[in-house]
């Protein structure tokens, strides 16, 4: 189960809201080995599309080295999906490299839909969502 504060939450769909048309993408980084999303991070998406997301590789090596400085891992790594359900793609599935992190994906079709997976070698698993007060 993913525990996610109502505060990271709404953050996760006001990017989603605000980059549709074009698929939003970011991760949330929380305590090495905790499992805790604390931090939310917005991520540029360097493909600028509505149907792909792709973290700009520049960034990505930046984001990196800041987690490693402040002992961090991306605990979830979310996206937008604009005009189909919030469920991994093929492409999504085989870009998922993060096999400890908890997979977000938002629905900004006109059903709205906030979802999380685990993606492990391929396999996709959903995950019950608790949404809990911010500061709980």
């Amino acid at each position: 189960m993913l525990t996610i504060t109502q505060e990271i939450h709404d953050a996760i769909v006001a990017h989603a809201r605000a980059d549709h048309p074009d698929e939003a993408c970011g991760i949330v980084a929380g305590p090495e080995g905790s499992g805790r999303p604390e931090r939310f991070i917005p991520m540029l998406n360097a493909a600028r599309s509505p149907t792909f997301y792709e973290f700009d590789s520049t960034d990505l090596l930046k984001l990196y080295r800041d987690l490693d400085d402040r002992d961090e891992e991306p605990v979830i790594v979310y996206h937008s999906h604009t005009a189909t359900e919030a469920y991994p793609s093929r492409t999504d599935i085989t870009y998922a490299n993060e096999p400890g992190a908890h997979y977000v994906l938002v629905s900004t079709a006109e059903e709205f839909q906030f979802r999380s997976f685990r993606i492990v070698d391929g396999v996709v698993t959903e995950e019950d969502v608790q949404v809990v007060a911010s500061g709980a």
